[in-house]
């Protein structure tokens, strides 16, 4: 047994059960709890100050573990304060979502959300609005998107997929940990509040004016895959936008549409922040 092997617990089975559990959201929201995958989720997690009851590591890839001995940013916690287990790749064949798997999660507890009224109204710049998405490795690359263009702030409305969703979580890499999320709102009731905050902006497939950037604080708002923004949100809009395109297809997927005007909305005010040598895919 290596000095690693040494310092990591095996689990219990109620630990693994209760683990196993929170596949499911109404686990995940009953116990506050959601599970974290990958070595670049982690690295994410790491810089952050949520709070981890776990650190779970699949036998034979101890050598990921070592990385996370470091204290966390800003904090004095490392992995040598957190709960720290071993687990046989059969026991972690019961908790992951990865088809080859780093080896590497964390049981992460759910921030208390704050009064988004309030923070509305202090949080400065954009924030997106994301109605009735129910694919969560949409909503995971739409989240990273966010984060990549300065975004702090993320809305969800009633219906949408939990954000807690492990495809979420893996798609986003790690992303969900910098945003406040608000989620299971119902948007017909805040929407004119938002709107008393931000411009809001809504977007439609076939109407409106091309994406363009705003200085102004912004509410950006897109919807569902399958059936878009509903028409009695964009009645309450101060501005539509449709993306234009020359060739024949339907439309552009809902991530794809979302990269291009969360870009055009924030063009030029982000010169200096990223680096021309920065390759992060």
């Amino acid at each position: 047994m290596t000095i690693v092997q040494q310092l990591l617990d095996k689990p219990s089975k109620t630990e693994l059960g209760r683990w196993q559990k929170l596949a499911m959201s109404k686990y995940r929201r009953r116990e506050g709890l959601f599970l974290a995958e990958g070595r670049k989720v982690l690295e994410e997690l790491w810089k952050i100050h949520w709070r981890i009851e776990a650190l779970l590591v699949m036998a034979g890839k101890e050598d990921i573990y070592s990385q996370f001995l470091e204290p966390r940013a800003g904090t004095v916690e490392s992995s040598s304060m957190v709960p720290r287990y071993i687990l046989s790749e059969k026991e972690w064949g019961k908790l992951s979502q990865d088809q080859a798997p780093e080896g590497v999660m964390a049981v992460v507890k759910m921030p208390t959300p704050g009064n988004w009224q309030a923070r509305l109204q202090e949080a400065p710049g954009h924030v997106l609005l994301v109605d009735g998405i129910n694919n969560p490795n949409n909503l995971g690359a739409i989240m990273r998107t966010a984060h990549w263009f300065g975004f702090a702030m993320v809305f969800l409305s009633t219906g949408a997929v939990d954000w807690t969703h492990p495809k979420v979580v893996r798609t986003s890499m790690g992303s969900i940990f910098h945003l406040e999320i608000f989620d299971n709102l119902n948007f017909l009731e805040i929407l004119p509040f938002i709107r008393s905050t931000h411009l809001l902006i809504g977007s439609d497939v076939r109407h409106g004016v091309s994406p363009h950037r705003q200085k102004e604080r912004t509410a950006l708002l897109l919807g569902s895959e399958s059936h878009g923004v509903p028409n009695e949100f964009l009645e309450i809009i101060d501005e539509q936008w449709h993306i234009p395109g020359a060739g024949r297809a339907e439309s552009l997927s809902l991530p794809q549409a979302a990269a291009i005007m969360m870009y055009e909305l924030t063009k030029g005010s982000m010169h200096g922040r990223i680096s021309p040598d920065h390759h992060d895919h």
